[in-house]
């Protein structure tokens, strides 16, 4: 999938997708990065790349929700990358030169990219990203849950998902313990559509089941 085609209007389309759950995309990467905020709370981030950044929307609602930390973004779509705002590029690196990266990260955010990864590759990127992590540092790898019916129509008619092929969480996890990382979470998240929204409080409590419309793997670097 070529990306750049959709750089100019990526959250329009994306917010026409997810029209049916009655939510935009600013709700599902602020609905992350809180997740994130809130789960990392007694040990929070100093440093963070966010990898497949697209036009920087999760990166700006980690910089709101984490506070003062560096931000760099990655993304293979240099056009995407010409659309993220000036209060990110001021704070961090966003490029398509993975050369341009650190190797010091204590967080690297994977949201809803490695589905996007033909399957053979997909152990060796999340191994080289692994390899940007200092010792205690996480990769959170967010995804689509494929056992979501809702989630399977919404990728299903999404344009710049036409190449997508899902993973189920145990995937997921299996590259990031391939990479030498320990799995210290895997939660379901997102649960209730917009009619429900009362009840996303309880949302929280609700991580074990598999019901969520996508999930997450957070595994963390030792020695």
């Amino acid at each position: 999938m070529h990306f750049d085609q959709f750089a100019g209007n990526y959250k329009q389309v994306l917010d026409r997708s997810l029209a049916a759950s009655g939510e935009d995309s600013a709700f599902f990467a602020e609905y992350k990065a809180r997740y994130l905020a809130r789960t990392l709370r007694e040990a929070p981030p100093a440093k963070v790349l966010d990898f497949g950044c697209g036009v920087g929307l999760l990166s700006g609602f980690m910089q709101k929700h984490f506070g003062p930390l560096w931000l760099d973004g990655f993304d293979v779509s240099s056009s995407s990358i010409g659309q993220v705002p000036p209060k990110l590029t001021e704070s961090g690196v966003f490029t398509s030169d993975p050369q341009q990266l650190s190797r010091d990260y204590d967080l690297i955010v994977i949201a809803n990219v490695l589905h996007h990864v033909p399957p053979e590759q997909r152990h060796h990127t999340v191994r080289e990203l692994a390899g940007r992590l200092v010792p205690g540092g996480k990769i959170a790898g967010f995804e689509h849950n494929p056992a979501n019916p809702l989630t399977r129509w919404t990728v299903d008619h999404c344009p710049f998902d036409e190449d997508a092929i899902l993973l189920p969480p145990a995937e997921a996890a299996s590259y990031l313990t391939a990479a030498g990382l320990h799995i210290v979470r895997r939660d379901y998240i997102v649960f209730m559509p917009r009619p429900l929204a009362w009840l996303r409080p309880l949302e929280r409590w609700l991580t074990w089941l598999p019901l969520g419309a996508q999930f997450v793997v957070i595994g963390e670097k030792h020695g």
